[in-house]
């Protein structure tokens, strides 16, 4: 028998969690600030709850999935959370989700944060996942109705944890495509169209996750871990002047420098606090101990 689950925000995400719930035969009780877009989802055989406290009534577990967690508090703060579990997929800070977890608590219900890997339209497909962090009991007993919106990736109780890895990846993920948008705009100077670059583009990113001599990525973690970070073959030294003349370039080709000065300045600040002669790698030291 397949589990009821209840539904609350309807934007793009979580209408399209409560669609992927209702495709795999869940019962699904869904709400929204604007009830008008919950049309669709009743048509496909949601039931609209008249008030946030009716959704969170309807079943055991709750999916919110709002603009952030002031908005969770804002819609269930009248609601009965005793015996429930709220499994909140919105964004906000680490800290936030923690006492988002207190407050859940005090209310007599479960609180497990999560951050979604995937756009909307990967909801539910091959490759989606989602890093959960919480009470663990309580993710394995909703294990199986959780998992049609993506592989349980489950990181450990600490509920700030879900959105450290969820961060941490966005920020991996907006900073590769923005200087990928700065790669394509120095190339665009003299002509070179996107599509033209792409391939290289892609053999680079491709490369830093694989084994070989551009493995950066495994590379660096091991270097990390261990606090080694043998500069022979390319001292960090070398790269900040090549970071210079990247910065360079920019400036010549008429784009927006900010992203290349800071990488730059960075790799100094390195530099000057005695990493020179060392790996890439090493500029984690001035990334955990900022400047005052």
């Amino acid at each position: 028998m397949k589990t009821s689950v209840t539904v609350i925000g309807l934007g793009p995400m979580g209408a399209t969690m409560a669609r992927t719930f209702l495709a795999a035969g869940h019962s699904t009780t869904v709400w929204n600030r604007t009830a008008a877009k919950a049309a669709p989802l009743v048509q496909d055989g949601a039931t609209l709850a008249p008030t946030a406290a009716d959704a969170v009534a309807a079943s055991e577990l709750v999916v919110v999935s709002q603009t952030d967690y002031r908005a969770m508090y804002d819609s269930l703060g009248g609601a009965d959370l005793k015996g429930r579990v709220i499994v909140n997929l919105s964004s906000g800070s680490p800290d936030e989700l923690r006492r988002a977890g207190e407050w859940a608590s005090e209310q007599g219900g479960d609180m497990v944060t999560g951050g979604v890997m995937v756009p909307p339209p990967g909801i539910g497909q091959p490759g989606a996942y989602v890093f959960y962090s919480g009470p663990e009991a309580v993710i394995e007993r909703h294990r199986k109705t959780l998992e049609v919106l993506g592989d349980v990736t489950f990181v450990g109780t600490d509920r700030g944890l879900s959105m450290l890895y969820y961060q941490a990846q966005l920020y991996l993920f907006w900073s590769t495509l923005t200087a990928y948008m700065h790669a394509i705009a120095l190339l665009g100077s003299a002509g070179v169209s996107a599509r033209q670059f792409f391939p290289f583009a892609a053999t680079t990113v491709r490369e830093l996750a694989e084994d070989g001599p551009m493995g950066f990525l495994k590379e660096m973690a091991e270097a990390i871990d261990a606090d080694v970070h043998p500069g022979d073959d390319h001292s960090l030294r070398m790269q900040a002047v090549g970071a210079d003349h990247i910065v360079a370039a920019a400036r010549e080709a008429g784009i927006d420098t900010a992203g290349p000065q800071a990488l730059r300045d960075l790799f100094w600040r390195a530099v000057d606090a005695g990493h020179g002669a060392e790996d890439l790698s090493s500029v984690i030291g001035v990334i955990r101990a900022p400047a005052p």
